[in-house]
């Protein structure tokens, strides 16, 4: 009877540390979780913060490139490069010049556009810089007739010469009054636009 007293006053004492324990346990693992969530929305805070600091400094960065080329920008849109191609105004000026600065016969082929490298970079935001290939041949009466040309063809829009091939030709006789060409040219031009769409062209063939 005494040792049956005994070993309930003991499994009383060992139920309690039992439940204190595992009460203790328990204490512990919420602490732990407490701990490990604390960690990582002390994580996502930070990446927050980090994303938030990077968004200002790229807001931050596109501001001071349109305060630097809004001039520049605003000067090529006055020129025609910004927005679509201007085929037919290119076409009209060709013709128009040929009138005005009395030129010989000349034909141009221009290409279908694509986009255009640049040696060096250029930073053109959400803009496409494109090119036109334009293949020229011209005959002339002396070097100026060409230099002329170009000159008066930049005032209608922004191309760049890839390449000029003067020749002197045979020199034949004048026909029905028509002076006859010293030299012929063979040029490659580009026609640059930027454009944020880059609208298909087809090939355009002339002889104004």
């Amino acid at each position: 009877m005494i040792l049956f007293r005994e070993f309930s006053l003991l499994r009383n004492a060992v139920l309690v540390f039992l439940a204190t324990l595992a009460v203790a346990l328990a204490a512990v693992f919420a602490s732990s979780w407490q701990l490990k969530r604390a960690h990582v929305e002390e994580a996502a805070a930070l990446l927050e913060r980090d994303g938030a600091r990077l968004r200002l400094a790229h807001a931050e960065t596109e501001k001071e490139e349109i305060r630097q080329y809004q001039p520049q920008f605003v000067e090529l849109r006055r020129r025609g490069m910004v927005g679509p191609e201007r085929r037919l105004d290119w076409v009209e000026a060709i013709r128009q010049i040929q009138e005005q600065r009395r030129l010989l016969p000349l034909t141009y082929e221009i290409e279908v556009q694509q986009p255009y490298r640049l040696e060096t970079a250029l930073p053109t935001g959400d803009y496409a810089l494109l090119g036109s290939r334009m293949a020229l041949h011209m005959d002339l009466l002396h070097e100026l007739d060409l230099l002329n040309f170009l000159a008066d063809l930049r005032l209608t829009g922004t191309f760049a010469v890839q390449d000029c091939v003067i020749r002197r030709t045979a020199g034949a006789a004048p026909v029905a009054g028509v002076l006859a060409p010293a030299l012929n040219a063979d040029c490659t031009l580009n026609w640059l636009t930027l454009t944020p769409v880059a609208a298909p062209a087809g090939s355009m063939r002339g002889a104004p």
